[in-house]
């Protein structure tokens, strides 16, 4: 619910909670706004400085207690001594002289590369050797001669834990540094890493290469055998086809074929032609035979029947059919047509000879080309068979010779030790030692000890729920801070105390501190203070009753009334003092005066409450109504008591101050809340618990109570951040802790 609204369903001020039953006797107390609630808000920066301020001298003890036993342990350890050999990886090198080898070039995995080195220079066939020549053992076995036997016998890998291999970045530099006690040690057993490291890549390429050459070897025994059975059925092969050169004579029936292909097709243009001819001079007589093959001589003699019939005409029509020139022309004409007619049948025979002699070409021609693709069908088959044997063959061969070859390199190579990996600085021994590190080890118990205490110490403030300063509790209460009282040493010489009066009764009490002369305490002064912001902040209303109370016992509420009254007192101005914690009453006892009669005896017996008024002679204008006998019946007695004797004392002083029991846990204080101009609640800083301090202020505010604000009692420079002004205070640093009460503030 918004803040605006959970005011807007409030009464308004000038008039009461028409939600709470009226109390008797109560004065109308308008109503103040809504409950108290916890307001957590933002620590501000200075706070955190305050802390440290706070807490340095344990900050600084606690640091210095780290440092000191670091430098401590650090003298006492034995110092560790570490060499370093350099290893030089050039990836360039080929790792062999012969074949492939010789010409392998450096790839792009030298990040996998060096990996897999370092993996293997930490591995149990380079440590052993050099644990067994050097005689090491683990660090914890050291002198137990049965470490080293175990080594030789065990099968479990051997570890060196204080070797340490590293690769600085963008290098091909391999540092294989130990550490030892002794400086000359540590150097012999990095170098012999080193030296066993080299020994063992090259014995891995030797023993590889040397594998490699039995397994060829071994393979060479069978693919000899397999190439001399591929040799003989290559050559059983050729003796069966009965050829030199099966692949030669593949060619020459090839070129046959194609030949013979070419005149048989040639051939079977020709007899088509021919064919053509024939049956054109069959059918076609005299004009066909003239256009045929043999047509020229029969071309000559139709012409010259042309030129005999011409002249036979003329003939006729010159000379007549009778005449011997026409019949001599009639004779040579028809000798010309006998001609023509022979000479047609001649043709037709020719061509018909023709016809026939090329229909038996194409015949024989077509026979041949079948039998030489029969031929060649039959001879391209067995030479593709034979082309397999012969690639076998030549494989086998040419693998025989190339593992020859490979197993000649492979031995040359074996005995090449490639220089690829090799030792480019040898380890030597160290003069100052790598562990322990005093100047980092203090610098480290330094900071982690300055992280741990600053930690624990706003750790420590985090978890702190009291109420420390006026500031934080204005944030948290959304409330003023009236006043703060500072924590004081034992209160005597600086606290009014009884003087003997004549009558055997307590007279009238000043402060001995003002009495003779001396300046003001600092607590007298933060009482004053006190007094006059609640007087003179109360600008809108005239105050003339005020009770002062706490959320919980011994929170000094007793103590800060009685010195309240006394500072208003010495102002000139009429002031009655009332105890009304009837369960626990601490008034006569701070003052020295009397008990009985007091408030219960008025209360509960019908005194007049103005005869058990104490009057001290010393501060004629202070006056104290004692608390009388203890009860716990005080709800039962203030309820319809108490405002009438406020009313009444109203008129004849300026202020009323009433003491009263804490609010949490009791009724009375209710009732006495509802009946007074204004409630000052007292809360110690640095004990009263938050919730406690918001509880008590919500349970006024339902009860339609005035708070005024509230008062911080035994305040400390070292409370909060906010205290630099009480430094003039600081001197005052220890406790008082009154009888039946608590610190005098």
């Amino acid at each position: 619910m918004p803040e605006q609204d959970r005011f807007r369903s409030l009464p308004p001020p000038d008039r009461p909670n028409p939600n709470l039953p009226a109390l008797p006797g109560a004065h109308n107390v308008p109503w103040y706004g809504p409950e108290y609630e916890l307001q957590e808000a933002g620590t501000p920066l200075s706070h955190y400085l305050w802390i440290l301020r706070h807490h340095r001298w344990k900050i600084l003890a606690f640091v210095s207690t780290c440092v000191i036993a670091t430098l401590i342990v650090s003298a006492r350890l034995t110092p560790i001594y570490e060499a370093t050999a350099t290893i030089d990886i050039d990836r360039r090198m080929p790792t062999g002289i012969l074949g492939q080898e010789s010409l392998q070039s450096a790839t792009n995995d030298a990040d996998q590369f060096l990996a897999t080195q370092v993996k293997l220079i930490q591995s149990d066939a380079v440590l052993r050797p050099v644990v067994q020549r050097l005689k090491l053992t683990d660090p914890e076995e050291a002198g137990n001669p049965e470490a080293l036997k175990r080594v030789d016998t065990e099968d479990a890998p051997v570890k060196l834990r204080n070797l340490k291999v590293t690769r600085p970045p963008n290098t091909y530099l391999l540092l294989i540094a130990y550490r030892s006690a002794d400086a000359r040690l540590a150097a012999d057993v990095a170098n012999a890493t080193a030296h066993s490291y080299i020994e063992q890549t090259y014995d891995i390429r030797y023993r590889s290469t040397l594998g490699l050459s039995s397994f060829m070897e071994r393979q060479l025994e069978e693919l000899k055998a397999k190439v001399e059975r591929s040799g003989a059925a290559l050559t059983q092969f050729e003796r069966e086809l009965n050829v030199i050169n099966p692949e030669e004579k593949t060619s020459i029936l090839s070129a046959r074929l194609l030949q013979l292909n070419t005149e048989y097709t040639n051939a079977q243009a020709d007899r088509v032609r021919k064919e053509a001819a024939y049956n054109s001079v069959k059918s076609g007589g005299a004009e066909a035979a003239q256009v045929s093959s043999q047509g020229e001589s029969m071309r000559k003699l139709i012409e010259r029947l042309s030129e005999a019939e011409e002249k036979h005409a003329q003939v006729k029509t010159q000379f007549g059919a009778n005449h011997p020139e026409h019949r001599k022309a009639a004779t040579q004409v028809a000798q010309l047509q006998t001609q023509i007619d022979q000479n047609t049948k001649s043709i037709l025979r020719r061509v018909e000879v023709e016809y026939q002699e090329a229909v038996n070409r194409e015949a024989m021609l077509k026979k041949e080309v079948a039998v030489t693709k029969a031929e060649f069908d039959r001879l391209n088959a067995r030479s593709f068979e034979y082309q397999s044997l012969k690639r076998e063959a030549e494989a086998d061969k040419k693998l025989y010779e190339e593992l020859v070859r490979k197993i000649r390199e492979a031995g040359i190579n074996a005995g090449f030790q490639n220089s690829a990996i090799r030792l480019a600085d040898s380890a030597r021994p160290a003069r100052k030692p790598v562990f322990p590190n005093t100047t980092l080890n203090l610098v480290l118990a330094f900071l982690f000890s300055s992280l741990l205490a600053v930690g624990a110490a706003v750790l420590s403030d985090a978890l702190d729920n009291t109420v420390r300063d006026p500031e934080q509790a204005s944030r948290l209460f959304n409330t003023e801070v009236v006043g703060s009282l500072p924590m004081v040493k034992p209160w005597r010489d600086k606290l009014p105390r009884a003087l003997p009066a004549g009558d055997g009764e307590s007279k009238a009490l000043v402060p001995v501190a003002e009495s003779a002369g001396r300046s003001l305490s600092g607590f007298e002064e933060a009482i004053r203070t006190l007094r006059n912001s609640i007087l003179l902040g109360a600008y809108d209303r005239q105050l003339r009753s005020i009770m002062v109370t706490s959320a919980g016992p011994a929170e000094g509420k007793t103590t800060t009334a009685v010195h309240l009254a006394v500072a208003h007192a010495q102002q000139k101005q009429r002031t009655l003092l009332i105890d009304g914690d009837l369960r626990r009453p601490g008034v006569h006892r701070m003052l020295g005066i009397r008990s009985d009669p007091g408030l219960s005896h008025v209360l509960s017996n019908g005194l007049k409450w103005k005869e058990s008024v104490v009057k001290l002679e010393s501060l004629p204008e202070l006056d104290i109504l004692p608390a009388g006998h203890a009860t716990r019946r005080g709800a039962d007695l203030l309820g319809p008591g108490l405002p009438q004797i406020l009313e009444e004392a109203g008129a004849d002083y300026d202020l009323v101050i009433v003491d009263s029991p804490p609010v949490l846990g009791f009724p009375e204080p209710l009732q006495m809340a509802a009946a007074v101009d204004g409630v000052v609640l007292i809360s110690v800083a640095g004990e009263t618990n938050r919730k406690a301090v918001s509880a008590a202020m919500t349970t006024l505010q339902r009860v339609r109570a005035h708070v005024i604000g509230l008062v911080l009692n035994e305040v400390t420079s070292h409370m909060g951040d906010g205290y630099h002004y009480y430094g003039y205070y600081g001197k005052y640093s220890k406790y008082y802790k009154p009888d039946g009460e608590g610190s005098p503030s």
